[in-house]
């Protein structure tokens, strides 16, 4: 008896949008995978397993062939930065954008700035190409609370409406990238899978064309 397909979903905001799309496949679970304690869901088609994990360990699962296929947003896979899968298609939900945001009345910035972020590879990456000498400080969630509080200038974040942003008295001041949600493919499972993953693949590419 074969394998399943197993396929990995970001859990949080992400998720209702991943469910949708695959019901458009005709993969659907009978659980709420929002609610539910289970790890692995059942679906529909007795080949196709789901799992619900944060994004990080979406790619994570995936790169070690534990998931086939994970759904996860591009602002992970790039402060990621894994090897092990393909990122075959751009899903093309579940859009938004990595800013850097400040105070709306800022101070002039010093020659070195302080900045906080969750995504600490990406804002690396961002301040060296642009030459910007920057200490950059990893906080996991309130970003909007260190040029408040005087614990950096800026922050990168991602954002999708701004709202936050302006309820707190700050504003965009550059785009970093766009993302969107992407579909990654363990390598070997492209091989030793080939024809079930590869439908999936290409079942999903002509969703998003």
């Amino acid at each position: 008896m074969k394998k399943p397909i197993v396929i990995a979903l970001t859990k949080g905001r992400p998720l209702q949008q991943l469910i949708d799309l695959l019901a458009r496949l005709d993969i659907r679970s009978e659980y709420d995978l929002s609610q539910s304690r289970k790890l692995v869901f059942p679906t529909n088609d007795r080949h196709v397993q789901l799992m619900v994990l944060r994004g990080m360990d979406v790619a994570t699962y995936v790169q070690h062939g534990i998931a086939d296929v994970g759904m996860l947003g591009k602002d992970v896979l790039l402060e990621y930065g894994g090897d092990g899968f393909y990122e075959p298609i751009d899903l093309d939900i579940v859009k938004c954008r990595i800013v850097v945001a400040g105070l709306v009345e800022e101070q002039p910035l010093p020659r070195r700035i302080k900045v906080a972020t969750k995504f600490v590879e990406v804002t690396k990456r961002f301040y060296a190409q642009k030459g910007v000498q920057a200490d950059i400080i990893k906080l996991s969630g309130a970003m909007e609370l260190a040029p408040l509080m005087g614990l950096a200038h800026r922050i990168v974040d991602i954002v999708e409406t701004g709202d936050t942003l302006r309820a707190n008295g700050l504003e965009e001041k550059e785009l970093v990238t766009e993302v969107s949600a992407r579909l990654i493919v363990n390598k070997g499972s492209l091989k030793t899978k080939y024809r079930d993953v590869q439908g999936i693949i290409q079942r999903l590419a002509e969703l998003s064309s």
